[in-house]
């Protein structure tokens, strides 16, 4: 979320912002309704979601982002229109399934860390590693950024070997982790947020910190789902939104008011 934002300098900017949440739905309801057609969620969901999610950026980079002459917004526009395409089909998908598929592929949907093990740890983390790395080293880079393109070429950076690179960790790191976990929304939007207030608007900083703030509030997240409707367990992506709605007003109305 922090390195989006910082890429495409707009604070409303995410990891789904290119197409990997669609991408990677469409993948998971692929493997739910079409190819096992079963009442529980096949073993081989997380593959297809994430090559889903990897098809759906990779697509949109095509499109969005192959001119020299691309802006941020060509490449949003994009993301747009692929996220729009790919979740047409899934809706196709889904109106051929059964009562049951459908409720399975609403629940991976929705996100829920009941199902990840170890195992599950131990797929990811390359692609986390590799993601953190390079968005983290991409701190100073994106610090430049902030300023416009055409100034930071001035500057001597090359804005779209940047752009690409930290797209690419970005959404390869997302893309593994929805694989597993499915779709949980609205970390990657406000935590950035909450660590920009807390330690000002260097990249250099948000991203490190943003990594132990994300962390920390999905643990404290899973937690409330876990335990306010006992024994069942609520959808993380609602709690998620429950938390984080609310949370994002009212970084909005700080904001707001320290502008004025």
């Amino acid at each position: 979320g922090g390195t989006y934002q910082g890429v495409f300098r707009n604070p409303l900017a995410d990891p789904y912002l290119l197409g990997v949440a669609a991408g990677a739905g469409l993948g998971a309801t692929l493997a739910i309704v079409d190819v096992a057609n079963a009442a529980t969620v096949p073993t081989w969901t997380p593959l297809l979601a994430f090559a889903g999610a990897m098809v759906a950026v990779t697509l949109t980079w095509v499109i969005g982002g192959r001119s020299m002459r691309s802006t941020t917004a060509t490449l949003v526009l994009a993301g747009v229109a692929v996220a729009a395409l790919f979740t047409s089909a899934q809706t196709f998908l889904q109106q051929q399934s059964s009562v049951q598929s459908i409720a399975n592929v609403y629940i991976w949907l929705l996100g829920s860390l009941a199902n990840a093990s170890w195992h599950s740890v131990l797929v990811v983390i390359p692609y986390v590693v590799v993601c953190i790395t390079v968005c983290v080293l991409a701190g100073r880079a994106l610090d430049v950024m902030s300023v416009g393109d055409d100034e930071a070429r001035s500057l001597g950076l090359s804005v779209r070997s940047v752009r690409l690179l930290v797209v690419a960790a970005s959404s390869l790191g997302t893309a593994a982790i929805v694989s597993v976990v499915g779709l949980i929304g609205f970390v990657g939007i406000i935590v950035p947020h909450i660590v920009r207030l807390l330690v000002g608007t260097s990249y250099r900083r948000i991203l490190p910190i943003s990594v132990l703030f994300g962390a920390a509030f999905l643990v404290l997240a899973d937690t409330v789902a876990r335990t306010v409707m006992a024994p069942s367990e609520l959808p993380l992506g609602v709690v998620t939104a429950v938390i984080g709605a609310p949370v994002f007003v009212l970084i909005l109305s700080v904001r707001r008011m320290g502008n004025s």
